[in-house]
């Protein structure tokens, strides 16, 4: 296997909860495998009032919960898996939304509306901090037109026809 974006021959590394990741020593980073498919999350509350904003480590705005959806995996599995690794909070139900070619990681994503147990949040390395928001906090958080929020876009319409 090769890079995709430089050339140079892949060799495999372990990722934390993703087991053995080709990895390019030139350009020093991780390379999923072509055509990688990831599930981002617009995390609820019970009351469908409150929305669960992410931000990452190392990056400073805030984004929707998202993960990718490992080989032999669906995406319906991959939902309560990654939440429950970033956050510890169980996946109670989901609905599927949209779907999305996202650039900035050359991947498919899958976006979903997703209702959370609610309890006590421990988070993972890949999560600097997490903020329940009401859905304009969430609107005036999410960076204009980024896949956060197209997909934000979609779970806020989808529970406002729900009232």
């Amino acid at each position: 296997m090769y890079c995709r974006d430089c050339g140079e021959k892949l060799t495999l590394r372990f990722l934390e909860n993703e087991g053995l990741v080709p990895y390019c020593d030139k350009c020093r980073k991780f390379k999923f495998p072509f055509f990688p498919v990831a599930v981002s999350m617009a995390v609820t509350n019970r009351a469908e009032n409150k929305i669960l904003l992410a931000r990452h480590t190392g990056d400073d705005d805030y984004k929707l919960f998202a993960g990718y959806v490992k080989k032999g995996e669906s995406a319906e599995k991959a939902i309560p898996r990654e939440l429950k690794e970033e956050t510890s909070l169980s996946a109670v139900k989901w609905k599927y939304l949209a779907s999305r070619y996202h650039e900035a990681k050359d991947l498919l994503m899958l976006g979903f509306l997703v209702m959370a147990e609610e309890g006590e949040i421990v988070l993972n390395e890949e999560i600097d901090s997490v903020r329940w928001c009401t859905p304009d906090e969430a609107r005036g958080l999410i960076r204009k037109n980024s896949t956060a929020e197209y997909f934000l876009g979609f779970a806020l319409n989808e529970l406002t026809r729900k009232k």
